[in-house]
């Protein structure tokens, strides 16, 4: 699909980061709940390492170090997440206009578990806009860079991949897209890429557009 000639058929949303700006708030929590296990990991380091990756990420990449995060770690990171999330947790700006113009079928695909996207689009007044369209790296069993997620969403969608677009903000999410066979647009518009070369980040990671505003979603 050449995104300057014609519309998909289905666009796939990631939720953190690309719906709802969580990126930050997630990885201060990842940060702090691993501190309280001993293991040290600033703000910065965890967006490099983990952003658009699952839970199951977090622990292999522990595991490839030969350090095992303790059985607490998980319920405790989860338990941090989802009440920082009710507590300060905003949309990304634009994104209930973008989604409210669309004229064709859309759907979120996410590394985060179910219920913390749904806590999410709740939260920011989003849920309504999507309500079981919801594809989660829980449902494959391989999460992003792999296309699993994806290319799940698109089938239950009933959509080729070829004819569908992609909007993420992560390395990884980019690749899994491009993967899948799918367009992908980056998207830099959250506080996380403050300070940083979002669009050569996603741009080298192969996205075929990348934006900062949702105001500019359309424009090519």
């Amino acid at each position: 699909m050449d995104h300057g000639r014609s519309s998909p058929d289905l666009i796939i949303f990631d939720c953190d980061g690309v719906l709802v700006d969580s990126e930050l708030l997630s990885c201060r929590c990842l940060s702090e709940i691993l501190s309280e296990f001993g293991i040290a990991l600033s703000v910065e380091q965890a967006l490099e390492l983990f952003l658009g990756r699952s839970t199951k990420a977090i622990e292999q990449h522990y595991r490839d170090l030969g350090q095992v995060v303790p059985d607490g770690f998980l319920p405790r990171l989860k338990s941090k997440v989802l009440t920082t999330f009710a507590a300060s947790l905003q949309p990304i700006p634009g994104i209930a206009g973008v989604m409210s113009d669309l004229s064709v079928p859309f759907c979120v695909a996410s590394s985060s578990d179910i219920d913390r996207v749904a806590l999410s689009l709740d939260v920011t007044g989003l849920r309504a806009q999507f309500g079981e369209r919801i594809y989660s790296a829980q449902m494959v069993r391989h999460g992003k860079p792999a296309p699993d997620l994806f290319l799940l969403a698109a089938e239950r969608m009933g959509v080729q991949p070829s004819r569908t677009l992609v909007v993420e903000d992560s390395v990884s999410g980019v690749q899994a897209g491009k993967a899948a066979g799918m367009t992908v647009w980056g998207f830099v518009g959250g506080s996380h890429y403050r300070g940083c070369n979002g669009r050569a980040i996603l741009s080298g990671a192969g996205a075929d557009r990348v934006f900062s505003r949702m105001i500019d979603f359309w424009e090519a």
